[in-house]
């Protein structure tokens, strides 16, 4: 049985540490992508929310399954955000989605700026 794997965006992690009941299913049993870039965002996040020592503690947790950004995903996911401009998706967003169309995985996210983009998950 293959596990599937999911590139996490900011907002999919913002709603499970939240214990949003509609992301039960990315909890256990898949594999996870995300970027530094993504766990910057939940850091100052949770910095605002719940303070340091959570903020540590769910860095520190996530950090395994950051994977580094290269020069060409940088540029084709600065191309991507030049041809969605009129969405006003972050970098960091369209790093994320532009991994996850490299990779072959799905983009788990709420961010309402995605919803109807191929290869997204949208979940709210």
């Amino acid at each position: 049985m293959e596990i599937e794997t999911f590139f996490f965006d900011t907002y999919a992690f913002f709603e499970i540490i939240k214990g949003n009941s509609n992301y039960r299913n990315f909890v256990k049993g898949i594999s996870i992508v995300t970027t530094r870039l993504n766990l910057m965002e939940l850091y100052y996040w949770l910095l605002i929310k719940k303070g340091k020592k959570e903020a540590d503690r769910y860095y520190d947790f996530f950090l395994k399954f950051a994977i580094d950004v290269d020069d060409e995903t940088i540029k084709e996911a600065m191309q991507f955000r030049v041809s969605n401009k009129n969405k006003n998706l972050s970098y960091v967003d369209c790093i994320g989605y532009t991994i996850s169309i490299r990779n072959k995985i799905g983009f788990l996210t709420g961010d309402i700026q995605f919803k109807d983009l191929p290869n997204v998950e949208f979940v709210r």
